[in-house]
C-alpha cells in the first residue's frame, strides 16, 4: 500500500523531473466497437475493471464520476503509484445511441438486411480476401449466414418429414416455417444473430459512407483532438479503437490530419492504439475506396504514433496482418503491429471458464488484467509512460513497473532500435 502523504509527495516529484516518455497528464479517447451498451454501463465497467488493474499492478486509483455529452461522457481517473502520479482526462465517444435504429427493427427484418449485408460483403470480394489474409476472421464472418442456413436445413428436414407422415405438403411447408422461426427467434437470439448481422449490415453502409450523424460527431472528435493540441492541458493524447472502434478511429485521426497536418509533431504526442481490430473488416471490401484512402494517409502521416495489438485467440481480429499492406496499399512500416496473448493477461481458472466465448475474449482488449502482460488497456490509458514508450518496450508495461508499482527508472526508448527489436521478435 502507499503511504499517504509521503507517497503524494513522491509522485509529484516524479512527475516534476519527468523525462522524456513520461506522462503526467492524459486525454485518453476510447471508441468502442458495434455494442449497444450506453455511456452509464461503459463508465460502470470501466469502474469495476480498475480493480483488476489495481491488484495487478499495485496503484490506487480514484475516479470522478462521469459528466454526460450528448457525444458520450467524460470521467477522470487519478492513477498513484509509488514514485508516480498520473491524471487521466477519459472521453467515451458514443455511437451506441445510433445502433438503437437497427436493435428496434423486428428480429426478422435484422436477420434478412443482414443476409443482404454479408452477400455485399461477399459479392465486394471481402469473402475471398478474409480467407486469404486471416482465415479465422472469415470462419467469424460465415458464423451467422451459415447458422441460418443450418436453422433452415434442420426446419426443411422437419417440415418434409410431416409432409411425408400426413401425406400433406402444406402441413409440411406450415411445420418447416414455423421451425425455421422458432429457430432464429430463440437460438438465434441465445447465438446473437440479430446483433451479428446488425453490425454486418452498418459495415455494408458504412463502406459506401458513414451515416451523417456518426460523420458529425467524428468531425467534432477531430476538432476537440485539434483543440486539445494547443490548449496545454495534456501531456499526451491518445486514441484507442476497439474492434470496429478501429475503423472510426483511423476516421477521427484522418479528419484532425485534415484540419491539422502538423499533429502530434507540434504540441503534445498522439498516439492512435488499434485493439481487436476490424480494420481489414471494411478495409477488404472492394468499394472501400473512401475509407482506403483515410488509411493510406493515416500510415503514412509522420506525426500520429499508431500501434495494433493482435491475438491468436480472438478470431474477431486479424491475427498477424499488417492493416496496411495487407489491404493492398504500399506498406508504410506502420503501424508497429504486437502479437499478444490474451491467456497470459488472466488467471488460468479464469481463462479456462472464458475460453470458447468468442466474444468475451475479444473484449479483454478493454478490460483488466489479472497478470502484467505486454498489453494493458489500463496503462495505456493511466500509465506514467507515453504510448509510444510502452508499445515499443519488448514486453510492454511488464518491462517497466518493479513490484511495488514504482516506475524503473531507465533512459527514454530509442523508438527506431525498439521498434525494430519488436518486430523481429514477433517474426519469431
Amino acid at each position: 500500500m502507499l503511504r499517504g502523504r509521503d507517497a503524494d509527495r513522491d509522485a509529484q516529484a516524479a512527475n516534476r523531473e519527468a523525462p522524456a516518455g513520461r506522462v503526467a497528464r492524459r486525454l485518453f479517447v476510447h471508441i468502442g466497437g458495434f455494442d449497444p451498451e450506453p455511456p452509464e454501463r461503459v463508465y460502470r465497467r470501466f469502474a469495476r475493471e480498475t480493480g483488476r488493474f489495481r491488484r495487478a499492478w499495485s496503484v490506487l486509483t480514484v475516479m470522478t464520476e462521469p459528466e454526460h455529452r450528448p457525444d458520450g461522457a467524460d470521467w477522470t481517473v487519478e492513477t498513484t503509484g509509488r514514485n508516480w502520479r498520473v491524471t487521466t482526462r477519459v472521453r467515451l465517444f458514443r455511437w451506441d445511441d445510433l445502433l438503437d435504429a437497427y436493435a428496434a427493427a423486428p428480429w426478422w427484418k435484422r436477420m434478412g438486411r443482414g443476409m443482404l449485408a454479408c452477400l455485399d460483403f461477399v459479392a465486394g470480394g471481402a469473402l475471398h480476401r478474409y480467407l486469404r489474409t486471416a482465415w479465422r476472421y472469415a470462419l467469424f464472418f460465415l458464423y451467422p449466414p451459415l447458422t441460418v442456413l443450418a436453422f433452415a436445413v434442420a426446419a426443411g428436414f422437419g417440415g418434409a418429414a410431416l409432409g411425408r407422415a400426413t401425406d400433406s405438403a402444406l402441413a409440411g411447408v406450415l411445420l418447416g416455417a414455423a421451425v425455421f422461426g422458432a429457430l432464429l427467434y430463440g437460438p438465434g437470439r441465445w447465438f446473437k444473430l440479430p446483433l451479428a448481422f446488425d453490425d454486418w449490415t452498418f459495415a455494408s453502409a458504412y463502406v459506401r459512407v458513414p451515416p451523417q450523424v456518426l460523420a458529425d460527431r467524428l468531425d467534432r472528435l477531430a476538432a476537440d483532438l485539434v483543440a486539445a493540441t494547443r490548449d496545454g492541458e495534456f501531456d499526451e493524447i491518445v486514441v484507442l479503437g476497439h474492434s470496429l472502434g478501429a475503423v472510426l478511429a483511423i476516421d477521427a485521426i484522418d479528419r484532425a490530419l485534415a484540419l491539422a497536418p502538423d499533429l502530434g509533431r507540434t504540441g503534445p504526442p498522439v498516439g492512435l492504439v488499434t485493439v481487436g481490430s476490424s480494420v481489414l473488416k471494411i478495409a477488404l471490401h472492394g468499394r472501400a475506396v473512401r475509407f482506403r484512402a483515410a488509411l493510406a494517409r493515416v500510415s503514412v502521416a509522420d506525426g500520429p504514433f499508431w500501434v495494433e495489438y493482435q491475438a491468436l485467440s480472438d478470431v474477431m481480429n486479424f491475427y498477424k496482418t499488417d492493416p496496411v499492406g495487407d489491404a493492398g496499399l504500399v506498406p508504410s512500416g506502420r503501424p508497429l503491429v504486437r502479437v499478444v496473448r490474451i491467456s497470459r493477461m488472466l488467471d488460468p481458472a479464469y481463462y479456462r471458464r472464458i475460453w470458447g466465448r468468442f466474444f468475451r475474449l475479444h473484449c479483454q482488449f478493454v478490460r483488466g488484467n489479472d497478470r502484467r502482460t505486454a498489453y494493458d488497456y489500463f496503462m495505456l490509458a493511466c500509465g506514467p509512460l507515453a504510448v509510444r514508450e510502452t508499445a515499443c518496450l519488448p514486453d510492454g508495461p511488464a518491462s517497466a513497473f518493479a513490484t511495488d508499482g514504482s516506475l524503473i527508472e531507465r533512459a527514454p526508448a530509442n523508438a527506431a532500435a525498439d521498434v525494430a527489436g519488436s518486430e523481429m521478435m514477433l517474426a519469431r
